[in-house]
């Protein structure tokens, strides 16, 4: 079992909640994780999606009265989601009989209605936590480059060839596609879909140009705005905000978008290997993409993150900005040997960033010119996690 940083998190939050949702796509490890959990802690665990269980809470406060001294593990919960309003009164009477932590922990795959549902009738008695994929600070250093070549689905990760990973990914998005895309709600043909995705996977990193998807797909760009909300709510896609300040500049305003796992981005492009990799034009934007999500992960919560960019040239890929910090500026570069543009210094100049880092695939620290240190992933993702 690879060891997740969220899991020392996810305790501490059933140690002082009455309820945890713990949302991230399919076949993350969310249930692994939960059922590592359950063996230290009293517990009974429901998979929504078997009908045995399911028929258990046929009369849900009925059957879970009867566990209240025990965490309740519900896995998919979003296929009963008139559960949550059962789970109101139920917590609220675990409380009042004196058990104000650890009552319930939620399962999903980050639904819509997931979110719906707990946030209006779950209001101060949850805690959110998003798992993703196994990332950059996770591994070894040695083993970056398979973790960005497969990405950071455990099964993928761990699978015994380059050949096996891949087909489990292709089979994993052909599922999402055809079963449990329907499953969540929307009506959504599997091959459009799949061609949008498709289409987020080569424009990686790139700005969101909905017009020109809409063209592509035969689409309105309302439809377009609707598919890529639908992969944000499943946390496949990011969609990476641009910097709004008042800085004089006239601004970006298009965020950029991305295929949040590496693994799923070269999949779509039909990469298997790292050679199929390093010599497709992709690479250094899946090389950013993967950083980028690595970086998010490590940072503390509430940390927000955009990337900046103006009319004139001046960029930055990736600004973090801590709470109650100034941003920390970061650029990514797929080279042992880091060069910046002039248009990095200017948004810098701009914006007096608290740190100014360049992410390169090398192993040692080294300063650059203008207060700039070149930093290896890790180095980096550890320093970030230092400030939670």
């Amino acid at each position: 079992m690879i060891n997740r940083r969220i899991s020392s998190e996810l305790n501490e939050l059933l140690d002082t909640r009455p309820a945890v949702a713990l949302i991230g796509p399919r076949q993350v490890g969310k249930t692994t994780l939960a059922l590592s959990i359950a063996d230290h802690r009293p517990s009974i665990y429901l998979d929504l999606e078997s009908d045995a269980d399911r028929a258990k809470l046929t009369e849900p406060e009925l059957y879970l009265s009867q566990h209240s001294d025990k965490l309740v593990i519900l896995d998919e919960v979003h296929r009963l989601p008139n559960l949550f309003q059962n789970l109101r009164g139920l917590i609220d009477r675990g409380r009042r009989s004196g058990r104000k932590t650890g009552q319930f922990l939620l399962l999903g795959s980050a639904s819509i209605d997931l979110l719906k549902q707990s946030g209006e009738t779950l209001a101060g008695r949850i805690a959110y936590l998003e798992m993703g994929p196994v990332n950059g600070i996770e591994v070894p250093a040695g083993e970056l480059n398979t973790l960005w070549l497969r990405g950071g689905f455990p099964d993928s990760l761990l699978a015994p060839t380059d050949r096996a990973s891949q087909r489990w990914r292709q089979d994993f998005i052909r599922t999402y596609l055809e079963r449990d895309i329907p499953l969540l709600g929307p009506r959504i043909p599997a091959e459009t879909l799949r061609r949008f995705w498709t289409m987020l996977a080569h424009h990686q990193s790139g700005l969101l140009n909905a017009a020109e998807f809409a063209r592509a797909l035969g689409v309105d760009g309302k439809t377009v705005a609707a598919y890529l909300d639908l992969l944000v709510d499943l946390l496949l896609a990011r969609r990476l905000e641009p910097w709004h300040a008042n800085v004089g500049k006239r601004l970006v305003k298009s965020p950029r978008v991305y295929v949040r796992d590496s693994g799923i981005t070269h999949t779509l492009l039909g990469l298997t290997t790292q050679e199929d990799l390093l010599g497709h034009p992709v690479a250094g934007a899946s090389w950013e993409g993967f950083v980028i999500e690595t970086l998010v992960a490590a940072a503390p919560p509430g940390t927000q993150s955009n990337f900046y960019r103006t009319s004139a040239g001046a960029e930055i890929d990736l600004l973090l900005t801590p709470p109650g910090d100034r941003p920390w500026a970061i650029e990514i570069k797929r080279s042992l040997s880091p060069k910046l543009e002039k248009g990095f210094y200017l948004a810098c100049e701009d914006l007096n960033p608290v740190r100014r880092i360049v992410v390169y695939p090398g192993q040692e620290v080294f300063p650059m010119k203008q207060d700039v240190e070149a930093m290896p992933l890790s180095v980096l993702g550890t320093a970030l996690a230092e400030l939670a």
